[in-house]
């Protein structure tokens, strides 16, 4: 929606229609007219108004028409229809045609500039929050599943980096989705078409990683019946992924920078020289700045490799995204072992919300195949957890852990002077009170606010809209 919203008036009726046109003559609007229905389409097609003030009687053609015509092609606007022949039949008609309000003639003044300015308010919210989900609330990118602020830093790095050839160095606990990461840099680059070449330093032997990395010739070591490529020549033009990469001893870290550096490395056991283009991407599950004090990462390659930093998040600190991971796997396990499971209880969703998940994503995993493969039924239930989810919970905590939550949310925030709470009420306005006071606390800045609330900025910006709706705002 443009700063200057566009309104087309469609009437018949040259008098009604200078009467109308008068009524909104001080708006901040660009108002468009049309006499019947063919030029209104025409209008509609060249200018996409935002918003129809549609007659349905026209002289040649009808609103129902025209509301048709605008659902085939898929016309993004906002349509209130005008008519004199106002009937309960004809207000559900129109409505399920795609018109989203009803002014039965005559109307006055009020009455219209207030439908007007609702209809431009609702659309300006509803075209707020989807540039906002784009820019923030994306729930998947490239194999992740998660919408928390915390995810959406990660995607932004890799929309940045991925276009680029530079180095990155990715860090995160075991199971946070680094090799997902990777990939995703991958896939999201100009090289996506080309081969990704993964290699865990950490599960291939000391002796074996040289070859595993650059290949070896004929009888070059016991058992090299025949030559073998290696890891950087198969990723040529693509990516090669050193995965734990603080697993690698000295002596060939010092080779992998020459390689780094120059692009060129030699097969063990060979005398010449091949030369490859690749992009590098590492990986580890160490702090890598301790690992150079302690001598065991070259200083060198640590700053040749880290161009590029990704920190991958912990599930505990991504908790908004749990259950839109865990369900995300409960229906793709369910329906590769052919079972019914499409959700969880709320007492296993407790558990799960709250569960520390050390083992992170790749646990939650496990998990969730777990249940999937020894049980069955349509919900997950608190008998189906298996250990340590079983006993992380008592049943008491189990049973009182939302009112718990919203009472200690409530506490903290009636320390700092904000709400008040003396009796129980319903938990929906408990949950309004904390999200308006967190939004004043940051001035207005909802995504400030969901990250304080530790939820996504949408949830805040479609709960603000249901609001406004049922209070008639919007």
């Amino acid at each position: 929606m443009t700063s200057t919203p566009k309104v087309l008036l469609v009437e018949d009726t040259a008098s009604l229609a200078a009467t109308y046109q008068a009524y909104v003559a001080d708006l901040p609007i660009q108002l468009l007219t049309a006499e019947d229905g063919e030029t209104a389409k025409s209008l509609i097609d060249a200018e996409r108004p935002d918003v129809i003030l549609l007659d349905l009687v026209l002289p040649d053609i009808s609103g129902q028409d025209i509301l048709q015509w605008m659902k085939e092609i898929d016309i993004d606007a906002d349509v209130i229809v005008m008519t004199a022949h106002s009937t309960v039949e004809v207000a559900v008609e129109v409505m399920q045609s795609g018109a989203q309000d009803f002014l039965e003639k005559p109307f006055d003044k009020t009455r219209l500039r207030t439908t007007l300015n609702n209809a431009l308010e609702k659309r300006r919210l509803r075209n707020y929050v989807s540039t906002i989900q784009e820019t923030f609330g994306r729930e998947s990118y490239h194999g992740f599943i998660g919408a928390s602020l915390p995810m959406q830093a990660v995607y932004r790095i890799i929309d940045a980096a991925a276009p680029s050839t530079a180095t990155v160095f990715i860090t995160g606990e075991s199971g946070t989705g680094k090799e997902v990461c990777a990939e995703a840099i991958h896939r999201a680059g100009n090289r996506a078409e080309k081969p990704f070449i993964a290699i865990n330093c950490g599960a291939i032997p000391h002796d074996l990683m040289e070859s595993e990395i650059f290949g070896h010739t004929k009888g070059a070591f016991t058992g090299a019946t025949s030559e073998r490529k290696g890891a950087a020549a198969l990723a040529d033009g693509g990516t090669l992924f050193l995965d734990e990469i603080g697993e690698m001893d000295m002596d060939l870290q010092t080779k992998l920078l020459r390689f780094v550096q120059t692009g060129r490395f030699q097969k063990v056991g060979g005398s010449q020289e091949e030369q490859v283009n690749v992009r590098f991407i590492c990986a580890t599950n160490r702090d890598p700045l301790k690992e150079v004090e302690a001598g065991r990462f070259r200083e060198d390659l640590y700053y040749r490799l880290h161009v590029v930093p990704i920190s991958l998040p912990t599930l505990r600190e991504r908790t908004d995204d749990i259950m839109l991971i865990a369900n995300h796997f409960l229906v793709k396990y369910a329906t590769e072992e052919g079972k019914k499971f499409r959700e969880f209880s709320p007492e296993a969703e407790v558990v799960f919300r709250h569960y520390s998940w050390p083992g992170n994503v790749r646990q939650l995993q496990n998990v969730i195949r777990n249940i999937v493969v020894l049980h069955n039924g349509e919900h997950v239930e608190l008998a189906q957890l298996p250990p340590p989810l079983d006993t992380s919970l008592s049943q008491q905590e189990i049973e009182g852990i939302t009112p718990q939550m919203a009472t200690a949310q409530t506490a903290s925030i009636m320390s700092h002077g904000g709400i008040v709470i003396d009796r129980v009420r319903p938990l929906a306005l408990v949950e309004r009170e904390v999200i308006e006071h967190a939004i004043n606390q940051c001035d207005g800045n909802i995504p400030k606010a969901a990250a304080l609330l530790e939820v996504s900025p949408s949830t805040i910006y479609r709960k603000k809209q249901a609001w406004e709706e049922q209070e008639g705002v919007a």
